[in-house]
């Protein structure tokens, strides 16, 4: 199992809680984005900066990823063709997508997309805090539990 964090828009609170599951384990990790980010130094990440574009460190992840491995995301449609490949996909605020819940996320994402291109204001996902990093953490340890029998 490899694990693939979409970089961008990865809440810095997150940062050690992978490191250290990454370092702890031995996984190996692709970090992608659009611009250089660090959540760490070691022997076991790999950085990776894409061209700028919206979704170019989507791509490259829906591309790379294997059957068995995790991916860190906010991004719905990335999760969506992640699940797809029989891969495994948390959010950043400990969801963790399944192929029972994913196009439920998806559905419930484009109305939201549809309510706001027809001018309606919406509110935008609560800010990211503590409790929501705990979350993550909870999530992370209970699926390296299950699949990668820690």
């Amino acid at each position: 199992m490899r694990i693939f964090v979409d970089g961008d828009a990865f809440p810095n609170l997150l940062k050690p809680i992978i490191f250290r599951s990454i370092e702890r384990l031995n996984l190996e990790t692709f970090v992608v984005s659009n611009k250089h980010i660090t959540i760490g130094k070691s022997k076991l990440i790999t950085y990776i900066v894409v061209e700028q574009g919206a979704d170019e460190a989507d791509n490259y992840i829906a591309e790379e990823v294997k059957e068995g491995d995790l991916v860190i995301t906010a991004d719905i449609p990335l999760a969506d063709r992640v699940i797809t490949k029989d891969a495994h996909a948390i959010d950043h605020r400990g969801e963790l997508y399944s192929v029972d819940n994913i196009k439920q996320y998806l559905a419930i994402r484009n109305l939201m997309e549809k309510i706001r291109e027809s001018g309606e204001m919406t509110r935008g996902p609560k800010p990211f805090d503590q409790k929501d990093a705990h979350q993550f953490a909870n999530q992370l340890h209970k699926f390296l539990t299950k699949y990668y029998k820690i």
